[in-house]
């Protein structure tokens, strides 16, 4: 066991969530991130540049109708196949992130702070079809929520951001993962919820700042400072080199940070699952009769 090995599978009270979960993303820093890049890096290089390539592209064809309200259609064609890959590849990498991120843990609860790369890797790309298939759900169901006047898309987004932990640390199927979720959340919704939004607030904070540079140089392009708009100046934005990659920056920036929700969600997850079931306890009894019997 690691000597800065962090229990997952034990209660903790909100400022300990926090506190954890900051604290094994320090910890774990260079392994995680070794793992996860080599699983979910080749995804993460093909979003990357299909964002890129099109807002180069949409900046030259957004020149183009300025000119002379014309678009080509091979433009067109390109622009929505672009836009098609880069909308694919966000799908791949956020699916294939959160699955890493959960195995990885699972990974290193089991082996009390070590991890299996080959393990990590098998179980991510075993699991794949399920998280798109749970996604789905998921995602249809707040969004009927949301638009049945907001309040029951947050009732059902509590519960069911949890079914993807439920998916990998209970070993269930989509469907089964979903309807559980109901019953994790039962009776401990409102702290539940009260972590959620404290660490929602806290990413949303970090990625506002990584997206304030974006916005400046953009205003400083456009003449917003000087008092008068650069006509020029808005056209060439879309295709300026440093708006692009501050764009890029921002944009895996935003990716990156949300891993910090995910392993927030992991230790919620073994939290209420603690509450109701006790299996890290029973974990820790089982284990001390064998050194006794040892």
């Amino acid at each position: 066991m690691k000597s800065n090995y962090i229990e997952f599978k034990k209660q903790r009270e909100l400022g300990e969530i926090l506190s954890d979960t900051f604290a094994f993303f320090r910890n774990e820093f260079k392994p995680f991130f070794n793992t996860f890049f080599k699983i979910v890096g080749p995804f993460l290089a093909v979003m990357v540049v299909s964002l890129v390539l099109y807002l180069y592209f949409a900046g030259n064809t957004f020149n183009l109708l300025l000119l002379d309200s014309s678009m080509d259609v091979a433009n067109f064609t390109t622009i929505a196949l672009l836009g098609l890959v880069y909308i694919l590849s966000i799908v791949a990498v956020y699916t294939m992130s959160q699955s890493t991120v959960l195995h990885y843990i699972k990974s290193y609860s089991n082996g009390k702070g070590n991890t299996n790369f080959e393990t990590i890797r098998k179980e991510v790309y075993d699991t794949f079809w399920s998280f798109i298939g749970l996604g789905i759900m998921v995602g249809l169901s707040c969004l009927v929520g949301f638009m049945l006047c907001i309040i029951p898309g947050i009732y059902l987004y509590v519960p069911l951001s949890l079914a993807f932990c439920i998916l990998v640390f209970n070993r269930m199927n989509a469907s089964d993962a979903y309807s559980y979720s109901f019953n994790l959340v039962k009776d401990e919704w409102w702290m539940t919820f009260a972590t959620m939004f404290i660490i929602g607030i806290i990413i949303g904070i970090a990625t506002y700042v990584f997206a304030i540079p974006t916005a400046i140089y953009q205003w400083i392009k456009m003449g917003i400072f000087s008092g008068e708009i650069d006509a020029e100046g808005v056209m060439d934005i879309f295709k300026d080199p440093i708006y692009i990659l501050l764009n890029v920056i921002g944009t895996v920036a935003q990716f990156l940070l949300n891993l910090i929700s995910i392993i927030a969600g992991a230790f919620i997850y073994f939290n209420l699952n603690e509450k109701k079931n006790f299996t890290g306890t029973y974990e820790r009894i089982e284990n001390l009769g064998k050194i006794r019997d040892n």
